[in-house]
């Protein structure tokens, strides 16, 4: 019996991988994403341009620079052993707000903030903000990997990201905001 009871883990490590993941959670990326103070490695340094308001909490993502992967789901990316970081901040009451998150080595990154003003986790046309990388001019499908990318060198790389908004038929920058 126990001469079986040590082939169990030989069998579960040749056995196949499950096809589709676990479901994610809200952590996936947190550790992974949060800088240390001082940083120095290679990270986004994102300044926060155009908020509506100072309610709900931002959160900031990051992704492949490639169409297959950009906004997949969390847990699929860090199954594949893909690039994914999260990192989530309550909104300061006043003054500019900036976010740091680390990267898995210097490359260029997609890169994702939503401002969630009704904390429920997930975007929602008729409430939240958004914004990407290179601050694209955004349409009603999800912009294309390539034009939301951001090069990240060796140590902290600024950026800066305009979020929108609903505005009439689709979603924009609030005025002066870009």
């Amino acid at each position: 019996m126990s001469a079986l009871l040590a082939l169990i883990p030989l069998l579960a490590a040749d056995a196949p991988k499950p096809s589709v993941p676990l479901p994610s959670t809200p952590e996936l990326g947190k550790a992974e994403g949060k800088c240390r103070p001082g940083e120095s490695g290679p990270s986004l340094m994102v300044e926060v341009v155009g908020l509506k308001d100072r309610t709900g909490r931002l959160k900031l993502e990051i992704y492949p620079n490639n169409d297959a992967d950009f906004l997949m789901d969390d847990n699929v990316l860090v199954y594949q052993g893909k690039a994914f970081r999260r990192v989530e901040e309550d909104l300061p009451p006043t003054g500019p707000v900036r976010l740091c998150i680390r990267v898995p080595a210097p490359g260029t990154y997609s890169l994702m903030l939503l401002h969630d003003r009704d904390n429920n986790r997930k975007f929602g046309w008729w409430v939240d903000g958004i914004g990407f990388g290179s601050n694209p001019r955004l349409g009603w499908s999800k912009p294309k990997a390539a034009h939301t990318g951001v090069a990240v060198g060796a140590g902290p790389t600024p950026t800066r990201v305009v979020l929108n908004y609903r505005s009439g038929l689709g979603v924009a920058p609030i005025d002066g905001a870009r």
